[in-house]
C-alpha cells in the first residue's frame, strides 16, 4: 500500500537547472557589493517566506547555500529544491496541525510553474524524484553510483529513495531532506551539490546505514 501524503508541490527539475547548479561551484566569485546586481542579472529573486535566505531562480526552483551567495564556492554546500511534501503524521488522527501547514503548502504550489496535488502518495512523490534522476542522469551521462531508501532520520514522512552521484569534486545527491525551518515537519525535494571533501569516500554499496549517514553528511549543515 503506498502510503498518504497531505499534499505534495513540485515543478519539474531540468537538466538546464541542473547544469546551472552544478556550474555554481565554478563561477567567478562574486563580491557583496555585486551580488544584487548578478542576481537581478540572472532573473533570480529573493526568496524568504518558503526557505529563509534563499533565492528563487529563474528556473522556477528555491536555491539555498550553506555561504548565503552560492557563485564561486567550491567548499559551499547547496541545495535546490524542486518538490515540497507534507506528510501523514501517523500519530496525529486529527491533523491537528493540517491547517496551518496546508497554508505553507498553499504557499509552495502558488509559486509560478509549480503545481499541486492533494491528497498525494508515496508513489507520487517517488514519480517527482524519478523524473528528476532522469534529468541529472542526461546531464552528468551516468546513472546514479548508489541508491537508497532513506529514513526518517534525513527527513520525516514516506520512505523515499536517495540517489547519488560524484563528479571530480562533488557529491549530488537527490532526495528527501527535512525542511529546516520554523514549522519543521514539511520534507524539501532537492537537488544537493556538496564538496567530496566533507566525505569523500561512498561506503560500501552492502552498508546502507553507513551510506545513509554520508548522505546526511552531504545534504546539511
Amino acid at each position: 500500500m503506498s502510503l498518504l501524503v497531505h499534499a505534495l508541490a513540485h515543478r519539474p527539475l531540468t537538466v538546464e537547472a541542473v547544469a546551472e547548479l552544478v556550474g555554481l561551484p565554478t563561477e567567478p566569485a562574486v563580491d557583496d557589493a555585486a551580488v544584487e546586481d548578478v542576481v537581478r542579472r540572472r532573473g533570480w529573486s529573493w526568496e524568504h517566506e518558503l526557505v529563509s535566505d534563499a533565492l528563487l531562480t529563474a528556473h522556477g526552483h528555491v536555491l539555498c547555500s550553506e555561504d548565503y551567495i552560492p557563485f564561486g564556492d567550491p567548499g559551499a554546500r547547496t541545495f535546490l529544491v524542486f518538490g515540497e511534501l507534507y506528510p501523514v503524521d501517523p500519530h496525529d488522527d486529527e491533523m491537528q496541525n493540517a491547517r496551518w501547514l496546508l497554508g505553507r503548502m498553499d504557499a509552495w504550489e502558488a509559486q509560478p510553474g509549480w503545481t499541486g496535488t492533494r491528497p498525494a502518495t508515496s508513489g507520487d512523490c517517488e514519480g517527482v524524484l524519478a523524473t528528476a534522476a532522469d534529468a541529472v542522469t542526461a546531464y552528468l551521462g551516468s546513472a546514479p553510483e548508489r541508491t537508497v531508501v532513506a529514513d526518517e532520520a534525513i527527513a520525516a514522512g514516506p520512505a523515499l529513495t536517495h540517489r547519488v552521484w560524484r563528479t571530480a569534486t562533488h557529491a549530488l545527491v537527490l532526495g528527501p531532506c527535512a525542511d529546516n525551518g520554523p514549522y519543521g515537519y514539511l520534507t524539501h525535494l532537492q537537488l544537493s551539490i556538496s564538496p567530496l571533501a566533507c566525505d569523500p569516500e561512498l561506503p560500501a554499496s552492502a552498508d546502507e546505514n553507513a551510506l545513509r549517514k554520508w548522505i546526511a553528511t552531504h545534504i546539511d549543515w
